[in-house]
């Protein structure tokens, strides 16, 4: 194994996660190579920091909210998977406070509504109108209890994103955001070879301002994904690239959307049969001339590969 090969494997190494093949060629490749022994004190003293930090508990105030917030949502889980009554039923207290003396229907015996269209007057148009109000108040708490339901947390979408840019933020930090490192296309995309079960499209943009410096591996919504790297300016931009047929798990719906999430901003569209998701903390803007540059790059290279002159170009 190369220091390409054994990088992505220390941690898991000090962790005691490697088979005992891969861990004897970690520890042999470490013995002889410096560049990998001072990756691996870099963890070694994050793993120690960590362990030295100080540990704060949660009050038992806070303990006991969460707790009856579990429950209180164990119990309406619980509900939902009821079966849905009959709609009489459902809105049958509505019927009880509409019969209450006094209130919903007066001492007639009409309806509230009646009276007032009778034009009545003194204590029994006071009583209809408490009655109407009442009325109202239930049909609004009513309308409430309907909209509950969609009142819940993230879906699954919104769910990957945030894994997205926490994984990026992750591999900014740690110091360790790439694995292979080069700015030739044809470098990057065979080290993809053997590691995952696609290869990812990877073209060079640096005439359009956006440096390709390499790749790595990374591990989003329970699958191990490809990662390109490219550079703007000062900015990294990681480009999460996976099969489109796996766009249904992974939020990459059609079309391609703009999205800012703590500050980075993150686009997401499809081509060459992938998903692609962009993530950066450049403005969210730079992200659309990054798309519209690497898809007319693919599509050239596309043209190439079939014979077709590039876009622009004569028949």
């Amino acid at each position: 194994m190369d220091c390409d090969d054994i990088r992505p494997r220390i941690d898991a190494s000090l962790d005691g996660e490697l088979p005992s093949g891969e861990a004897r060629a970690v520890r042999q490749h470490l013995e002889t190579c410096a560049a990998c022994r001072a990756e691996q004190e870099a963890l070694l003293a994050i793993r120690r920091s960590v362990r030295r930090a100080e540990y704060h508990h949660a009050p038992d105030a806070l303990r006991m909210r969460i707790a009856a917030a579990l429950e209180r949502e164990a119990g309406r889980r619980s509900a939902a998977d009821r079966p849905e009554p009959r709609r009489d039923a459902r809105f049958g207290w509505l019927k009880q406070l509409w019969r209450q003396p006094g209130s919903a229907r007066p001492a007639s015996g009409r309806p509230a509504w009646q009276g007032l269209a009778a034009g009545r007057t003194g204590g029994g148009r006071v009583a209809a109108f408490a009655g109407l109000s009442a009325v109202a108040v239930a049909m609004a708490v009513a309308a409430t209890l309907a909209l509950t339901p969609s009142l819940r947390g993230p879906n699954r979408a919104e769910l990957f994103v945030d894994e997205l840019v926490g994984a990026h933020v992750r591999a900014q930090l740690s110091g360790h955001g790439i694995d292979v490192i080069s700015t030739d296309q044809h470098t990057v995309k065979p080290w993809f070879n053997g590691r995952l079960d696609y290869t990812p499209p990877v073209v060079d943009l640096a005439a359009e301002g956006f440096a390709l410096a390499g790749g790595r591996l990374d591990y989003v919504a329970h699958r191990r994904v490809a990662v390109l790297i490219y550079r703007y300016r000062l900015h990294v931009i990681d480009v999460y690239v996976m099969p489109e047929r796996e766009a249904s798990d992974s939020g990459g719906e059609s079309g391609s959307a703009t999205l800012v999430r703590d500050g980075y901003a993150l686009l997401h569209w499809r081509a060459n049969g992938m998903v692609w998701w962009a993530v950066t903390d450049a403005e969210p803007n730079v992200l659309a001339s990054f798309q519209k540059a690497l898809e007319t790059k693919l599509q050239g290279a596309q043209n190439t590969a079939a014979g077709r002159p590039a876009s622009g170009e004569p028949m």
